[in-house]
């Protein structure tokens, strides 16, 4: 269901000269769906932020009031040119928000919307610096978090998917892809049951979770370690936050090519795609609401966690 959309992805991102607008021009056939693109020059290059908003039936673009939900596909970049040739592992983050977003264009296309609005953001660099990580080197971005997350985690978002791959550690040893708990304003909450019933159904399998630490819900530049960027979405909004992992068994760093995995991406995409549709449809909650409001009253908030804390 969603492998062709992935491939259309694949070929598209697998290019030396990829950019934000060749990834605008596989939407030119879905005539509702709005795609914004916006490079960013840092320290280290620039790279093309985009943002592709998928309008729902009742959601707030059309004056209705269906919960907004939000993809990101967090990554380092596409490609580590000139020192790597070709699609790098970290790409697949790209690649599963992209194939999402032409997922949901094409159900729309063919009628069926869904109920809330869905805003899908990523970035295009194909020529990414790589840095030094235990126990595999990381590929960097030519601009900061803070860059990344104001251009991919947005206000209208009421809550998030932050796909990235995660293949560098030896914490979660599964292929496939793995989704974390729930985060939201510095507390580290429960897995979400309803996405752990999603997961069953789209896989056909038992869910498969990972752990997530204090110091991965930090943000980065505080000196801590952290076991990739897929949960610095949480930093920056109150919105819930789940992470999507794409994984494997063995280690696989960042920066190496030909550790893509079509299939893997996709079932991380059908994921996505069928949470989209519960959580626009209030059906789907990422935590429960009462007794976040009782772990607020009793011990008070997190939200210093969300900041870079005391020098």
């Amino acid at each position: 269901m969603t492998l062709k959309q992935t491939m259309i992805a694949l070929e598209a991102l697998d290019d030396a000269k990829a950019s934000g607008q060749q990834v605008k021009a596989l939407f030119a056939g879905f005539p509702e769906v709005a795609v914004e693109v916006q490079k960013v020059s840092g320290e280290k290059g620039s790279t093309d932020f985009i943002k592709i908003t998928i309008p729902g039936a009742e959601g707030k673009m059309n004056g209705g009031s269906a919960p907004t939900f939000g993809i990101v596909g967090r990554l380092g970049g596409i490609g580590a040119r000139p020192s790597r040739i070709g699609l790098v592992s970290d790409a697949d983050g790209a690649v599963a928000a992209v194939a999402s977003a032409l997922k949901l264009g094409d159900m729309q296309s063919k009628g069926d919307r869904l109920k809330g609005d869905v805003i899908v953001t990523t970035h295009i660099c194909p020529d990414a610096p790589t840095r030094p990580h235990e126990p595999v080197d990381f590929m960097d971005s030519p601009v900061d978090i803070g860059a990344m997350n104001t251009h991919e985690v947005l206000p209208e978002m009421e809550a998030v998917l932050s796909i990235d791959t995660t293949k560098g550690n030896r914490v979660i040893n599964h292929k496939g892809f793995a989704i974390s708990p729930t985060v939201k304003e510095g507390y580290i909450l429960r897995v979400s049951e309803d996405l752990l019933r999603i997961m069953e159904m789209t896989t056909g399998l038992l869910p498969v979770t990972f752990p997530v630490s204090m110091q991965d819900i930090t943000p980065y530049g505080n000196d801590l370690y952290h076991i990739n960027s897929i949960l610095q979405p949480a930093v920056a909004t109150d919105a819930p936050v789940v992470g999507v992992a794409i994984t494997t068994q063995s280690v696989v760093p960042g920066c190496g090519t030909g550790a893509s995995h079509e299939v893997d991406i996709a079932a991380a995409v059908r994921f996505a795609v069928e949470t989209a549709k519960e959580f626009t449809g209030e059906i789907c909650a990422f935590y429960d609401k009462d007794e976040f409001d009782l772990i607020e009253k009793r011990y008070g908030s997190m939200k210093a966690l969300q900041t870079a804390g005391k020098a």
